[in-house]
């Protein structure tokens, strides 16, 4: 029975939206603008310890629209997973709150992001897809300073 204390553990507890944001601080003037919005789209992850063995990631979405320099819309949404994480090899841990985790729940967020602008009155916005682990290779670089050494 110790044998099965020490297996790997890898589940999701729960996902769900922590926070979500809509503004259209030019409107109703703006809709009746006739050019092509400028779509900026910006993500960022975190990771943190709620419990031992239980973590909670989020990634987060924002999404700013401008025409002609004035904001169209602003979304922000927050995504976030409950993960119980045990008996993974400490070097193995960061990739998967950094990596994985983030790849479970981008999904979310997307359908999200896409259903709040439709349900605002505009186009959906569709977030492409992200290699999450591009994406934590090049924060752990960052964080590792000028110093740092290539692999």
């Amino acid at each position: 029975m110790a044998e099965q204390d020490q297996d790997p553990v890898f589940q999701i507890q729960r996902m769900y939206l922590k926070d979500l944001s809509l503004e259209q601080p030019n409107s109703p003037q703006i809709l009746l603008e006739q050019q092509q919005p400028q779509v900026d789209i910006n993500l960022a992850m975190a990771a943190g310890g709620i419990s031992d063995g239980i973590f909670e990631v989020t990634v987060t979405a924002t999404v700013t629209t401008k025409v002609a320099e004035k904001v169209l819309f602003l979304v922000e949404a927050k995504q976030a997973g409950i993960f119980e994480i045990r008996n993974i090899p400490q070097e193995q841990m960061q990739g998967i709150l950094g990596m994985v985790c983030p790849q479970m729940i981008y999904p979310y967020l997307r359908a999200i992001v896409s259903d709040i602008c439709t349900r605002a009155g505009f186009p959906p916005i569709m977030l492409t897809e992200v290699n999450f682990q591009a994406m934590f290779e090049a924060q752990q670089a960052q964080a590792g300073g000028n110093g740092s050494q290539p692999n």
